[in-house]
């Protein structure tokens, strides 16, 4: 059981999920103070100023705070987006290097089967 347990825990899998989830954790903070230190404020000047976390109903001695979940689900929006815009411009950087990458390959394949044609026309040209 022990051999088993080392093959799954020393698997690359296993490592390259460690490193996702700890690359994952300093990415969430960097996104969410961007969120809370960019995004939002200039939201906030746009919009006003308007916060949602005050808003509640009160029945009896319960109080719903529906504007917590408001403000949440606008910052879920802010982020989401935020972090689409950030995936979209870099997806545009790689799909032009893989043009870049594709375009060369053509250009290489092109100049082997140019210098296949000329060293067939040599021999044919020798005999």
């Amino acid at each position: 059981m022990w051999k088993e347990f080392k093959e799954f825990a020393f698997q690359g899998n296993v490592i390259d999920l460690a490193v996702a989830v700890v690359i994952g954790a300093a990415f969430n903070a960097i996104v969410t103070s961007f969120v809370d230190h960019i995004i939002t404020p200039i939201i906030g000047m746009l919009a006003g100023g308007i916060d949602f976390t005050g808003l509640k109903i009160t029945l009896g001695d319960a109080e719903i705070m529906y504007g917590s979940f408001i403000q949440s689900f606008v910052d879920f929006l802010i982020i989401a987006f935020s972090i689409f815009m950030a995936i979209r411009v870099l997806n545009k950087f790689k799909r032009r290097e893989e043009a870049e990458k594709e375009e060369e390959e053509v250009d290489r394949q092109e100049q082997l089967l140019t210098e296949i044609r000329d060293l067939l026309k040599e021999k044919n040209g020798q005999n």
